[in-house]
């Protein structure tokens, strides 16, 4: 109890402190825009760290005219929430997994195909070019801005409480957490799982409480969030990779002009490169400091979970929905899938 209560105070604290140092690096003068930016990690995730950098960066070249505070940690609500604040225009700013905007522009999910990538540089490969840009145009579609660089969140990897994930085979019945999107609680159950989707922002409850076997994520996630808490295992399955697509709301885009935008796009590109560097970095060193905490790391055999995928027909069934022009651009760097 007194963990939780303190984890708690933490993120409550850490978030106060974000305010405070906001405040203090804005200018004396009002803004001519103040902006709302909120995403789903902790203060401390390369995410926020860089966002941080990039707004007072913005605010400074703007000469005070457009200032963005920022909502970590699901403080605005889970990304369900989250995402429909921003298309009502609540929330200006968002970053968003393509799996999970998928209820808005189906395509986005496309980044989130079961192994096609086989590691995050030939992820942004694809999603920094042709791909990337078919997304894009059908995120614009949806009256959404969307930046051209998204944001590193990294392969994902499977956690438990119970046994670790050595095979397909140990998937058979695992209750397992995914995010809310469907190609996620598809994949999983392709693979024999029993998926259910719950919003980031009540997944360390669901574990405590073992509503759930286990639940997947990149490092990072996995270690900002606690989840060590919670769970026994990690398993290293490199089976999907996820990335965030910076967001706005298409009015509150437009109400900014053209220099004011301008320097905004210039900055997101240089700090989301930098991101992208920290995530990678950071992914890279977590499996020992994970260990130290507790959880037991294996590497699974991931040589069956393709086999299994296109035996239930989970590459067929996700060629049809995205459509071939998209799914021939995808294979273009995962090679032949169906």
């Amino acid at each position: 109890m007194t963990d939780r209560i303190s984890r708690g105070r933490f993120v409550a604290a850490g978030t106060a402190a974000l305010a405070s140092i906001a405040v203090i690096d804005a200018p004396a003068r009002a803004a001519q825009w103040t902006y709302k930016y909120a995403s789903n990690v902790s203060l401390d995730h390369p995410l926020n760290v860089r966002m941080r950098e990039c707004w007072t960066a913005v605010t400074k070249e703007t000469g005070g005219r457009l200032e963005v505070q920022i909502f970590p940690n699901n403080q605005l609500g889970g990304d369900t929430q989250a995402l429909q604040q921003l298309r009502s225009g609540a929330l200006q700013f968002f970053t968003l997994d393509g799996g999970i905007l998928q209820s808005v522009v189906p395509l986005a999910a496309i980044q989130g195909v079961g192994f096609a990538f086989k590691d995050s540089q030939e992820a942004f490969r694809a999603m920094d070019g042709a791909l990337g840009d078919e997304v894009r145009t059908a995120i614009r579609g949806a009256n959404l801005y969307v930046h051209p660089k998204m944001w590193e969140n990294g392969m994902r990897q499977i956690t438990s409480s119970n046994k670790p994930i050595r095979s397909a085979a140990d998937l058979a019945g695992f209750k397992i957490r995914t995010p809310p999107g469907e190609l996620w609680v598809d994949l999983f159950k392709s693979l024999g799982a029993a998926p259910a989707p719950l919003n980031f922002s009540e997944v360390y409850t669901a574990l405590q409480t073992r509503v759930f076997d286990g639940q997947e994520n990149p490092y990072a996630i996995i270690d900002v969030a606690r989840l060590y808490e919670v769970q026994k295992y990690l398993s290293v399955t490199n089976h999907m990779w996820s990335a965030f697509h910076f967001l706005g709301n298409q009015d509150a885009w437009n109400a900014l002009p053209h220099d004011v935008q301008a320097v905004v796009e210039r900055n997101l590109a240089k700090y989301a490169l930098l991101q992208r560097r920290d995530t990678q970095l950071r992914n890279d060193s977590l499996s020992e400091k994970l260990a130290r905490r507790g959880l037991t790391i294996n590497k699974a055999d991931t040589s069956g979970f393709r086999a299994k995928l296109t035996s239930a027909g989970f590459y067929t069934k996700w060629r049809d929905k995205f459509g071939a022009p998209a799914w021939a651009l995808l294979e273009k760097t995962s090679g032949k899938l169906a």
